[in-house]
């Protein structure tokens, strides 16, 4: 039997299979930048306001 080495074609093949890696790894990240900005998270919009007595207040002339 007789071994034949056909390097050419394993070379583009393996360039084609990263290239294609890289460009789903590429979609998926930016799909996911996208829903992340989709999320809406919910913002206090409670004024916080603290009474504050007349007896802790000290009158300067």
């Amino acid at each position: 039997m007789q071994f034949t080495r056909n390097t050419s074609s394993s070379k583009l093949r393996g360039l084609f299979k990263l290239l294609i890696k890289v460009i789903l790894v590429t979609i998926v990240l930016f799909i996911g930048v996208i829903l992340i900005g989709k999320i809406d998270f919910p913002a206090p919009n409670k004024k916080i306001e603290k009474i504050m007595s007349n007896e802790n207040f000290k009158k300067i002339k």
